[in-house]
Order: structure tokens, then C-alpha cells, then sequence
């Protein structure tokens, strides 16, 4: 038996997700979505969705790339996994 979790069944809040930390990392750098465009040729709407962290069910791993090589970060400074909250109940083992 392997020591895998299966998430068939699981809702989001339940096995966590992907925060997207453009914005933070931006205002820590000192730039805006605008330069950020001139730099990579990223469209600013592409820019903008990401920075917003709104309605993002795929990451294009492209534009991290050239996020990161002109950002000059890496890629967790810009994705951070979020593991779902603990149950109440988790805590009560039999």
C-alpha cells in the first residue's frame, strides 16, 4: 500500500492551492504591471489576470519564466502552495 492521498473526491478547500504572489513581489521590486510589460513583451491583460490572482485554474509556465529571468527571483517568490485548513475533527485520532 502506498502513502498517496487521492483527491477524486476532494473539494478545493480541501486539499489546498496555488497562491499567486505577482503582485508582492512586483511592489517589492519597485515595478508596475506597465514596465513589467515593456520588459518581457508579456500582453498587460496576461499581466493584469496574474497580478490580480483572479480566476487562474492553469499557469502558463512561459510567462514564469520570463517573470523570473527579469525579475530575477524564482519561482516559489511568485507561486506558493497553500495547504488546506485543519478540520476540528483531524485532530481527534481513534
Amino acid at each position: 500500500m502506498d502513502d498517496f492521498k487521492s483527491i477524486i473526491s476532494y473539494k478545493t478547500q480541501e486539499y489546498g492551492n496555488i497562491k499567486v504572489k505577482l503582485a508582492e513581489m512586483l511592489e517589492a521590486k519597485g515595478i508596475t504591471r506597465n514596465r513589467l510589460r515593456t520588459l518581457t513583451g508579456i500582453k498587460y491583460e496576461v499581466i493584469d489576470r496574474y497580478y490580480k490572482a483572479a480566476n487562474i485554474e492553469m499557469v502558463d509556465l512561459d510567462f514564469f519564466s520570463k517573470v523570473c529571468f527579469v525579475l530575477d527571483c524564482e519561482i516559489q517568490d511568485l507561486l506558493e502552495y497553500q495547504r488546506p485548513k485543519a478540520k476540528e475533527d483531524d485532530s481527534d485520532v481513534s
